[in-house]
């Protein structure tokens, strides 16, 4: 059985609870030694209080993931490294915040999709950014373009970062295996972005909305 200890020690006492085994048999079915089984690991003296100064930190300053929260923790003298105040972060129910993102809106209502609305295949792409986080907090970013009249998902990119030579890029590479769409439209994306891609749009002879 490929897993850590802690993962071991639930399994026996699953097969010993489910099956009815000695704590011998069972331990030898998921390979566990005996004395890593018994072992009870004891907190340190100074868990309490450093979860409860987490705490008292979280809730002062809560737009504050666990890092930053373990750095200010550091600063007063805590041992606290990543992975303890994030171990405490878990056990206590706390969450990374999402940080939310201002999107500006590029388009108007002349070329909203009530207005201008797809009428048949490749008539219509609409490019649009979502964002997420891992478990650990790292920032995500998505791109995705979608034929409006089929509501066909074309491309969903995922990346920690994505720029807008890589949106030019995947487009191009749409452009091969579909041909040119009538028209391409923009929901929120960053205006930087917006910008070069319309840029290069225009110079491919594609109108952009």
């Amino acid at each position: 059985m490929n897993a850590g200890p802690s993962r071991k020690q639930t399994a026996v006492q699953h097969l010993q609870e489910e099956f009815e085994v000695s704590e011998r048999r069972a331990c030898e079915v998921v390979d566990q030694p005996r004395s890593t089984q018994r072992y009870e690991p004891s907190p340190r003296d100074d868990e309490a209080a450093l979860t409860k100064r987490m705490l008292q930190l979280a809730k002062q300053r809560p737009r504050f993931g666990y890092r930053r929260i373990g750095q200010l923790l550091r600063a007063e003298g805590w041992q606290a490294s990543d992975t303890r105040v994030y171990r405490l972060w878990r056990r206590e129910g706390l969450k990374v915040p999402q940080q939310k993102r201002k999107r500006r809106r590029l388009g108007t209502s002349q070329n909203s999709c009530f207005l201008l609305k797809a009428e048949q295949k490749d008539h219509v792409w609409c490019w649009d950014f979502v964002f997420d986080r891992t478990m650990s907090g790292s920032a995500l970013k998505w791109l995705s373009i979608v034929d409006e009249y089929m509501r066909e998902c074309l491309t969903l990119k995922v990346d920690r970062s994505i720029t807008s030579e890589d949106v030019v890029d995947t487009l191009a590479e749409l452009f091969a295996m579909r041909g040119v769409p009538g028209c391409i439209r923009s929901d929120n994306g960053p205006s930087f972005i917006a910008t070069a891609l319309r840029r290069w749009l225009d110079r491919v002879d594609v109108e952009t909305l």
